[in-house]
């Protein structure tokens, strides 16, 4: 079935050029001026994949973003034309799954929207050809089949990208992983696509788990690994 895609962008020439790559690929793809309009058709019918210009007349795509999140985990990439790490952080921290700056290559985006894409049937078919299993480490414990996170036996609320890294990284706790390995296995991307998700999902993580016996170490120009923090004496 062909994916549906809906953009939100006040910038016709952005829109048409997005829209014109991604029909390319066989994806259906719907364009808004504005994000209030995106989020109405949103409600009404909801689509595969959202992608959102940061400023926009009306509901700005942060407030956006933040309203989808309480309808649907349907993944979100946002567009900016300010490279600001504040401006990552907001999107990320709101629920996106990932962050472009403008301008940006119309072949990178499709390239991200299929690596999601990948990533979520990845996720599906695990899903279906496992049984019920938990994931432990330290004081945490994962849920894999109901997707939920426990630290302490109280319940760890994860990014949907947080709580894909942490299951990966519990995975594979008696060795470091690469920052290439990261994107590959937990966002689909080639190692040749740049990006900070990795470093930022960590930063994110490490806070979330400041209280937390495990830590997330990195390992200095190669990737993380992951530790139990030793008991205060």
């Amino acid at each position: 079935m062909c994916k549906s895609i809906y953009i939100a962008d006040d910038e016709q020439n952005i829109r048409d050029v997005v829209k014109s790559f991604l029909e390319s690929e066989g994806y259906g793809v719907t364009a808004f001026e504005d994000g209030d309009k995106l989020l109405a058709a949103f409600k009404d019918k909801a689509c595969d994949l959202v992608i959102l210009d940061v400023m926009m007349p009306g509901s700005g795509g942060f407030t956006v973003c933040s309203e989808l999140r309480k309808l649907s985990t349907v993944p979100i990439i946002m567009l900016t034309a300010r490279d600001s790490d504040l401006d990552y952080a907001t999107g990320i921290n709101l629920g996106s799954d990932d962050y472009f700056t403008k301008p940006f290559s119309a072949i990178s985006l499709v390239m991200r929207v299929k690596a999601i894409f990948r990533r979520i049937e990845f996720d599906k078919a695990g899903e279906e050809n496992s049984s019920p299993r938990l994931l432990t480490y330290a004081d945490i414990q994962i849920d894999l089949q109901n997707k939920t996170v426990k630290l302490d036996d109280l319940p760890l609320e994860l990014s949907p990208n947080e709580y894909n890294l942490l299951s990966y990284l519990i995975e594979n706790k008696d060795r470091a992983i690469s920052r290439d390995e990261l994107l590959n296995k937990v966002w689909g991307y080639n190692s040749e696509v740049e990006t900070r998700a990795a470093d930022d999902t960590v930063r994110r993580l490490r806070k979330k788990l400041s209280c937390s016996r495990t830590v997330i170490d990195t390992v200095w120009g190669f990737g993380f690994r992951l530790k139990e923090r030793a008991d205060d004496a």
